[in-house]
């Protein structure tokens, strides 16, 4: 790898990782993987193989699988990808961002808006007929032709599935410290809203609040995770939650720092914390209303092992704020509801 992370070293650490995580699916086979986290498009194609045949027999991959590799634009090469697709990776995700370079280079990225194009000219020409494209919303200067230049420049590229999502400033970061001008919120709202148009006039379904999709090419992983359903996490400062057969629901993460996960005297796995019954309805419903269509009511006891009447007081004030729909077969935020998705979701905190 080029990001000064010995690459056998590491491999051999996910695969040891991967062994001792391989209880924890229950036997179930997986539906989906997705190689993200920085740039695992660094990895070798033969790396990737040796993870791939690696879960495969441990798991078993359901006939459908999707595997999603995460990659920057920067780090394309035709070559590369074509060895990616012939191991049997499907999917792309390419962290565009932007298609305007002082945008770009705002947010401390070192592509350009020719090489997100040409990102995705390559993904098509190595043979993915499925990806994925990140933008960002809501930057430095932006105005409103700026982020729907963006979106037009991005469905130019025919992706099969869009996120498009909202600036935020996290702590210990370069804007925490020095906080850029960001659009206002009367512009934030204009740009979501003319986006949001803007999309739906491309082809482009919403399905979850900052995921849009052509008919039928929804992301697998990503309606897992918003369904809460379970999944592992392999390597340095990944995340897992599973769901085990005594009803207990725990959340776990691995050692962050590489050098840390690749010390054969520490610990992979960091900490877990179970979710207790009184969170549990909170963590499903913070993951499920995400989803522009909600889910089945019965997903909430499959999911939580708690009975449905366990909400109902708090469920009647989410609809009598107009937050909730009164759907007695569903679990779905209203139009208000997904603009005031905090709103609701505080009504639900333990």
């Amino acid at each position: 790898m080029n990001d000064g992370v010995p690459e056998e070293a590491y491999v051999q650490a996910l695969l040891a990782d991967l062994a001792l995580e391989a209880p924890l699916a229950q036997g179930r086979p997986l539906q989906s993987v997705f190689f993200g986290g920085g740039t695992p498009s660094l990895f070798s194609p033969k790396a990737l193989g040796q993870i791939l045949e690696a879960l495969e027999r441990q798991f078993g991959f359901v006939a459908e699988i999707e595997i999603t590799l995460e990659a920057n634009p920067g780090t394309f090469e035709q070559a590369r990808f074509r060895d990616y697709r012939a191991l049997g990776i499907n999917r792309l995700s390419i962290g565009v961002q932007s298609f305007q370079s002082d945008k770009l280079k705002a947010l401390g990225r070192v592509h350009d808006g020719a090489e997100a194009i040409r990102a995705a000219d390559m993904a098509r020409a190595a043979g993915f007929s499925n990806f994925n494209l990140d933008l960002m919303h809501g930057l430095p200067g932006q105005s409103l032709e700026d982020a729907l230049s963006d979106l037009d420049m991005a469905m130019a590229q025919q992706p099969t599935h869009l996120s498009w999502y909202q600036l935020t400033i996290e702590p210990n970061t370069a804007f925490w410290s020095q906080p850029p001008e960001l659009p206002d919120d009367d512009r934030l709202w204009d740009i979501q809203e003319a986006g949001q148009q803007r999309l739906a006039a491309g082809g482009y379904q919403q399905y979850e609040t900052s995921a849009y999709s052509q008919p039928g090419r929804q992301a697998r992983h990503n309606l897992n995770y918003w369904t809460f359903g379970d999944f592992l996490g392999l390597g340095a400062g990944a995340h897992g939650k599973i769901s085990h057969a005594d009803g207990r629901v725990l959340r776990h993460w691995k050692t962050r720092a590489p050098k840390d996960y690749l010390n054969p005297d520490s610990p992979f796995l960091a900490g877990e914390k179970p979710l207790s019954p009184q969170d549990l309805p909170f963590e499903f419903l913070m993951n499920a209303l995400r989803l522009t269509e909600g889910v089945p009511a019965a997903l909430f006891t499959e999911r939580t092992g708690l009975e449905l009447a366990s909400i109902a007081r708090l469920r009647h004030q989410a609809e009598a704020k107009g937050l909730l729909v009164p759907d007695p077969q569903r679990l779905v935020a209203s139009a208000q509801g997904q603009l005031f998705l905090n709103d609701l979701l505080q009504l639900f905190l333990p």
